[in-house]
């Protein structure tokens, strides 16, 4: 590629990054202390510079220039020539090829090497030494994108919260092994949206993909020096370009095209991103793009020392949203994964860093304040993980309305009454119907809490009922990552068994708390594989693995015992659709409704009376049930529903416990939908209001309320489901 005829003109400011049109490109880069920015160009394979150009104009705190004669598809990265101090936060070292952190493209990976550093390695001064050597050679390099695709539209598909039914899943990880994806296209985003794969994701019932980073990232030197990688992708350095691993084509229209294509078949699209911190770490780290542009703006650094940088996200950086750039740099991407690639939401690493002033977490933040304002950042979902290593850094139930949080409560709770924890009941009870001690408050809705078992960080669901301890030998830090308190249950053994009774176990404690989650009020969140028994042997912390610890096993998955809970997942996920009551966009209270008489949810003893507050206060109790009465009201409009309703048996205790069915006002026959002893029941099996129904130890039991009219044709056919999955053998068809 050659640039003879390349004319420089002034150029916008308005529009940051490379923006290309049908005569040239408008370079703009911000930097509020930099004496000089150069946009180098380079040839095709991306190794040789040729050519170097220093954008003209410098308007409010950004420099710019219009390149005539750069096309899309050029490679090009930048330079940035100001003071070096460190003492004083600045890093300028124009040596160092940057990456412009509003490239929507990249080209080539890092090369862990001496020159990629912008002081001299082993000098005595460390990072107040500087290096003179050229990084252009090892560095990512960016790519000038074409201009937006005509007839471009962004789809409307948008889930009800209320309706929400999220599934974690890894770009790479979910297709590396599927046997109906072809072999080129496995790991990749085209492979992603495979028809088997979307069939097979439908046939689950979830209603939104949440994927696992996509944004370009760094792979740690540490972990290759090892021989490992970082698989999950917590490390980014790009937040408008998605990796060049993911693709298979290397077109941005190939991740457009998933996203449309998960859209038609009526799946959202969630990212999980990284705003908390980039891949450069610390002093110590590499000078890739923020470091070298702008450190003092772009990075919180301490106040009386700069050299320093402020570690609240424990990776040696932290992005400082308190500056107006970097805020708008944020949300400028956001807004861009929303607008130009179609997604339906984000969920935030470590959001609480987000949220941070200088005096401390401020639900009033610039940050949330943006994304509350911003009519497109407040039309999508915004998922919270709210907690950070940071003062104050757990803020679960600390966001404000409009957003979600991930609730690692519900996670801890219900895996500690499975396994027969004392003093749990009553925590249970809470999380069941949606944590409003930690959510109903200033008009939030029981979907702000995104409920779950397992996610990518921690124990699988098999592990959490096969292991006591985390086996992370894996990993190379002799076993001191990842959490130790995971609140799992080995059921008897450690890992892999022949032991029948420990198996049959085990696969009962997975039915539990699968229905656990999918019957608490709130927003559920599955990760990819839990549905089939997909187990990382022990590692609880798989950040590292890319391979066959972390990639689903779909040779596993077509096991005729993981091919059963499959199918119960399946009959789970839509008996909570077709059930109103089981995702109320209210609170349950409990109380009587003056104007009805019905209560919402009833707690009852294994003898069918209401629970007492000294009974909740027992310690032993491990044994309760759950009505939820589908007359009850769902708004402040004073007429009842007319849902079906629904009971729940819950017994932890390690022996069979009687249940008595309870009276009802007006209705008294049950139809068993679930006993989580059995995989699915294979007929219609009633009972009437006084009998007893044993519910085996470790076990859940779930009836519906027969009635009149539409909610009587609705449980038929829910029931006719169940019973054709049971029989069949076969994932029943998507509703």
């Amino acid at each position: 590629m050659t640039f003879r005829n390349i004319t420089l003109r002034e150029g916008s400011p308005l529009l940051l990054g490379a923006v290309a049109d049908n005569r040239g490109t408008n370079f703009a880069v911000f930097s509020s202390s930099a004496t000089k920015v150069e946009v180098c160009l380079f040839d095709k394979r991306g190794q040789t510079e040729v050519a170097r150009i220093a954008l003209p104009e410098y308007t409010n705190e950004v420099w710019h220039g219009y390149l005539e004669g750069v096309r899309p598809g050029t490679i090009y990265g930048i330079r940035v020539h100001g003071p070096y101090e460190p003492d004083a936060g600045y890093r300028f070292n124009p040596n160092k090829l940057l990456m412009d952190p509003y490239a929507q493209s990249h080209w080539g990976s890092l090369t862990w090497c001496p020159e990629v550093f912008g002081y001299q390695l082993g000098h005595p001064d460390l990072d107040l030494s500087f290096d003179e050597r050229d990084s252009a050679a090892f560095v990512p390099k960016c790519v000038v994108t074409e201009p937006e695709l005509p007839g471009w539209t962004r789809s409307s598909l948008r889930v009800p919260p209320s309706e929400t039914i999220i599934y974690e899943a890894h770009v790479k990880g979910f297709t590396m092994r599927h046997p109906d994806v072809p072999e080129m296209l496995r790991g990749t985003f085209s492979g992603l949206c495979e028809p088997k794969v979307i069939d097979y994701m439908q046939s689950l019932g979830i209603t939104s993909v949440e994927l696992l980073p996509i944004h370009t990232f760094i792979n740690d030197s540490y972990l290759l020096d090892q021989g490992l990688t970082n698989y999950w992708g917590y490390n980014s350095i790009g937040f408008f370009a998605a990796d060049p691993r993911f693709f298979a084509t290397g077109s941005i229209i190939e991740l457009k095209s998933m996203v449309q294509r998960l859209h038609a078949a009526g799946l959202e699209v969630i990212l999980d991103v990284v705003y908390n911190h980039t891949a450069e770490g610390s002093e110590l780290g590499p000078t890739l793009s923020f470091r070298g542009i702008d450190n003092e703006s772009y990075y919180r650094l301490l106040p009386d020392n700069k050299r320093y940088y402020i570690n609240d996200t424990g990776t040696g950086n932290t992005l400082n949203l308190t500056r107006p750039r970097t805020l708008k740099l944020v949300t400028d991407s956001l807004r861009y994964w929303v607008n130009s690639i179609g997604v339906n939401g984000f969920r935030f690493d470590l959001a609480t860093i987000l949220a941070r002033e200088l005096h401390g977490f401020d639900e009033g933040c610039g940050f949330l304040d943006s994304c509350l304002q911003d009519p497109v950042l407040s039309s999508v979902k915004l998922i919270a993980e709210p907690w950070d290593c940071g003062p104050g850094g757990y803020q679960v139930g600390g966001f404000p309305p409009g957003w979600a949080e991930w609730n690692d409560r519900f996670r801890d709770t219900a895996r500690s009454f499975w396994k027969g924890d004392e003093a749990m009941a009553g925590e249970l009870a809470g999380r069941l119907t949606g944590s409003s001690d930690l959510f109903n408050k200033r008009g939030r809705r029981p979907w702000a809490s995104v409920n779950f078992i397992a996610a990518h960080d921690g124990f699988t669901l098999h592990d959490a009922v096969s292991y006591d301890h985390k086996h992370n030998e894996a990993n190379g830090e002799d076993g001191r990552d990842g959490h130790s308190d995971n609140r799992s249950w080995n059921c008897g053994a450690e890992g892999p068994t022949h032991d029948t009774e420990i198996i049959e176990l085990r696969e009962r404690q997975k039915r539990n708390l699968l229905t656990t989650l999918l019957f608490a009020q709130g927003t559920p969140m599955l990760m990819a594989g839990d549905e089939h028994g997909r187990t990382q042997h022990g590692n609880n912390n798989a950040y590292c693995q890319d391979n066959e610890i972390s990639w689903v096993d779909w040779e596993l998955a077509a096991q005729e015992h993981n091919r059963e809970l499959t199918r119960f997942v399946s009959i789970l996920t839509r008996m909570r659709q077709d059930l109103p009551v089981l995702r109320r966009n209210r609170f349950l209270t409990g109380g009587g409704d003056e104007d009805t008489g019905i209560t919402d949810v009833r707690w009852l003893t294994p003898s069918g009376t209401d629970l007492t507050s000294e009974q909740w206060s027992d310690t032993q109790m491990h044994s309760f049930g759950v009505l939820l009465d589908g007359r009850a009201r769902i708004s402040e409009i004073r007429k009842r529903a007319s849902d079906a309703t629904v009971l729940m048996f819950l017994n932890a205790y390690h022996e069979p416990v009687n249940f008595v069915l309870p009276e009802t006002a007006e209705r008294d026959r049950w139809i068993l939908l679930i006993d989580t002893h059995l995989p699915l029941p294979k007929e219609r099996t009633e009972f009437t209001t006084g009998e007893e129904y044993m519910v085996t130890g470790r076990s859940v039991v779930v009836f519906g309320l027969e009635a009149e009219g539409a909610t009587r044709q609705v449980l038929m056919d829910l029931e006719a489901a169940i019973y054709l999955a049971a029989k069949q053998k076969e994932l029943p068809p998507p509703t």
